[in-house]
């Protein structure tokens, strides 16, 4: 097996040469990434937040008991900073501030994605050039003899680099706007849990609309 894996490596890279070794490279690393990252979000429960709405909707109605119990039986991540809330933290910069290390930490990673997803292509670009540059002085090095299958067949390995670096940055692509999708509506969620308990309706004073203006 390893002596296969060696032959596949060596034909890759007489094919597409070195650039296409590191591209291979950089998506083995895109990989474990993303599924590091798909068990961190299912550790923490990113998305899943039922029982947390639940208590948020709880504590706004004022129902104080029901809402601890709910918030007791949630697994987000976003539990200890409503927790915060609920028990007299009153500070809405320190609750948005606990809120955002948490989502730093499960952000971490993106920006190797996001420049994966940029850099790819413009790697397969480089060696799409290299390739049409060793094409063109083998073609001159034929001299009157020209073959043309000489010349296509430079060509196509030259556009082997920029295919492969296509076929890596896109999926990596495709994959980060899903993670930052689900962190954005995290964001979202706790901005409005936090608002929420600092301002539930349940203590806003009943406006009475039947009452009528003294006049003097």
């Amino acid at each position: 097996m390893i002596a296969t894996l060696q032959a596949a490596i060596l034909r890759i890279a007489e094919l597409g040469g070195p650039v296409v070794l590191l591209l291979g490279a950089l998506s083995v690393l895109v990989l474990a990434v993303v599924l590091y990252k798909l068990w961190q979000y299912a550790a923490s429960g990113v998305g899943r937040h039922t029982a947390l709405q639940e208590a948020i909707a709880a504590w706004d109605a004022g129902d104080r008991a029901a809402a601890r119990n709910c918030l007791g039986r949630s697994r987000s991540y976003l539990v200890p900073v409503v927790a915060m809330a609920l028990d007299g933290q009153n500070d809405a910069a320190r609750l948005e501030a606990e809120a955002e290390a948490r989502f730093a930490r499960l952000e971490s990673g993106f920006r190797f994605l996001e420049s994966v997803a940029q850099l790819a292509p413009l790697l397969g670009l480089f060696g799409t050039v290299l390739g049409m540059i060793s094409a063109f002085q083998a073609l001159q090095e034929a001299g009157a003899q020209v073959d043309p299958s000489i010349l296509a067949g430079g060509i196509w390995v030259a556009l082997l680099t920029t295919a492969v670096g296509l076929a890596v940055a896109m999926p990596t692509s495709v994959v980060l706007s899903w993670f930052e999708a689900r962190m954005d509506a995290d964001r979202v969620l706790a901005q409005k849990a936090i608002r929420t308990i600092l301002s539930p309706e349940g203590r806003r004073p009943a406006t009475d609309a039947r009452a009528t203006p003294v006049h003097a």
